[in-house]
């Protein structure tokens, strides 16, 4: 009987292991076949070489048509002074390059904000909103708005953090038909820090 036993319970062992090799191996090729996809869709999206021709993708137009619909509903409808349309050609344009997000900011030589995005506003979320991609997009929805409202054709690019998108909002800004006149990295260093901690009584 007990070698019965014995040999049922090996028997049901090998069982476990067989079913638990099955599942490691299930992982690993459906996290492969991720990666692959993952990879597939940042080569297809992503280009070094832009061109001003090139349209926004249909998603991210989507989401911000969506977003213009919401600010719409919640502005209230006041009478306003029609204002004269006014031109800014020249300007200045804020990179605010974080670890986790990319912004751009276009103004006029007062400082006065123009157009602005980020990678919110175009609908990317959490690890994706750091990207290059991310910045390239974002630089071309802030560029289109202020070349169709103000006619803006030249900045001086002020850089602030050191996140991965500052290099590519930068490339974006000159391949979509802006001419950059300058390059200022006004990313903030301490001179001497926090005051430092009391030292460790023993």
């Amino acid at each position: 009987m007990s070698e019965e036993k014995n040999l049922k319970s090996e028997e049901e062992i090998k069982e476990v292991e067989k079913t638990a090799s099955i599942l490691a191996d299930t992982k690993k090729e459906t996290a492969k076949k991720i990666e692959a996809e993952d990879d597939k869709d940042e080569l297809s999206t992503f280009s070094l070489d832009t061109s001003a021709d090139e349209e926004l993708p249909d998603d991210i137009k989507q989401k911000l048509e969506k977003n213009k619909q919401a600010r719409a509903k919640k502005r209230l409808v006041k009478k306003r002074k029609k204002r004269s349309a006014r031109t800014v050609k020249v300007g200045r344009a804020y990179v605010n390059a974080t670890y986790n997000n990319t912004m751009v900011t276009l103004t006029d030589n007062n400082g006065d904000v123009i157009s602005w995005a980020s990678a919110g506003i175009a609908g990317f979320k959490g690890a994706k909103k750091a990207t290059p991609y991310a910045a390239q997009i974002i630089a071309k929805i802030a560029i289109q708005k202020a070349k169709e409202e103000y006619g803006l054709q030249e900045v001086s690019v002020f850089v602030s953090g050191v996140g991965t998108g500052r290099e590519s909002a930068i490339r974006a800004l000159n391949a979509n038909g802006l001419e950059v006149s300058s390059i200022k990295d006004t990313t903030s260093v301490p001179h001497n820090g926090c005051r430092p901690k009391k030292p460790r009584r023993v």
